[in-house]
């Protein structure tokens, strides 16, 4: 027995080694006939300490950033493009090692993404919702280039300490606590490092010296009215494209960070039916954001079909509930929540029970 405490020194030694949970309820509440063995599993990144799966990847890009020496705590200026999550992160690590950080995003990402990295001590620099991602990247590097050489861009759609970080953990992680047992992994696609970097390690690269372990099916969930990934894999695009509703996903470019070659399936999500997984989601017990739902989504749709059978499919949640409450998924209870009024006491009521000196003070 090792009886030597188990105590981080900061925030960041708790990145990591999130847990797996079981999700057949979800496909039985869909319809989904679980009898034939299989079993839809979610790899639940909303419990790192930032609560999102970008908790990884800021601290893979600060780490090997300093060891490069292309940072250096106290000088060094952190000026990130992002759409929340991994903001967030890159706040929560720059206020641990000693960074100033400016973090540039789209108008349409969430207010209580906005406060986490306020809260965070980062600096926030919103632009135009019809440029999306590329408008906040075109920001940050003109920030770069207004601090005499002290900004560094870490890059998150091409930095390969992206894929690298899902390799070395997210992967092992998820090959250990299934036992080696699974068959299908469903990822959403923001950057790409963490449907790359898993798949990597499980089916193998010989780029990265991962030994092949497994010939898994790799599936890739994108917004339907953002079908970037589909069109680059030789597939059609359904319906209209344009604006979505899917916040982490989606962002308008094909990332650099994704292997195509590793993908081999897309399945699109409409906001709408990502907005519905996401409150059956919660319905369960499991506060998600709109993506973890997209993902979900698809992974019952997967385990609808008949090859499914005696299959183990793990889902990525990205991400945990509470920054996505302006989404429009929950205007109905944002409404009632505002609206609720006070009970009245029964009467008559006696404070003196409860420590006050008088029935009434």
């Amino acid at each position: 027995m090792n009886n030597e405490p188990r105590i981080a020194l900061r925030p960041g030694d708790l990145v990591g080694n999130t847990p797996l949970i079981d999700l057949n309820k979800i496909l039985i509440d869909e319809g989904v006939d679980v009898s034939n063995g299989v079993r839809l599993v979610g790899k639940l990144e909303s419990l790192g300490p930032c609560s999102s799966v970008k908790d990884r990847l800021g601290l893979s890009m600060i780490n090997e950033a300093e060891k490069r020496g292309d940072i250096i705590p106290g000088k060094s200026v952190i000026v990130e493009p992002t759409s929340g999550n991994t903001g967030i992160a890159l706040a929560f690590l720059a206020r641990e090692r000693g960074y100033r950080c400016i973090l540039t995003m789209p108008e349409t990402m969430s207010v209580e993404r906005r406060m986490m990295l306020l809260a965070l001590g980062a600096e926030v620099v919103l632009t135009p919702k019809e440029t999306a991602v590329k408008g906040a990247i075109a920001k940050a590097e003109e920030i770069i280039e207004g601090l005499e050489g002290n900004g560094y861009m870490l890059n998150q759609f091409e930095n390969t300490a992206n894929a690298k970080v899902h390799r070395e953990t997210t992967g092992p992680e998820i090959w250990r606590d299934t036992a080696g047992l699974i068959d299908i992994l469903i990822s959403g696609v923001g950057t790409g490092g963490t449907l790359t970097g898993i798949s990597q390690f499980i089916k193998g690269s010989e780029e990265f010296g991962c030994t092949p372990k497994k010939p898994i099916r790799t599936i890739a969930v994108e917004p339907q009215e953002q079908m970037l990934i589909t069109a680059a894999k030789g597939g059609e695009k359904i319906g209209p494209q344009g604006p979505h509703k899917i916040q982490g996903m989606g962002a308008g470019i094909l990332p650099k960070v994704l292997d195509l070659d590793m993908v081999d399936e897309v399945i699109p999500i409409h906001s709408d039916e990502a907005s519905e997984m996401t409150i059956k989601l919660w319905m369960i017990g499991l506060p998600t954001g709109a993506s973890s739902g997209a993902i979900v989504a698809a992974g019952a749709k997967y385990c609808a079909r008949a090859e499914a059978a005696g299959k183990m499919v793990v889902c990525i949640i990205p991400s945990f509930g509470e920054r996505y409450f302006s989404h429009p998924m929950f205007n109905d209870i944002k409404t009632k929540a505002e609206t609720m009024t006070k009970s009245p006491l029964p009467e008559p009521f006696d404070n003196t029970k409860y420590g006050f000196a008088t029935a009434r003070g």
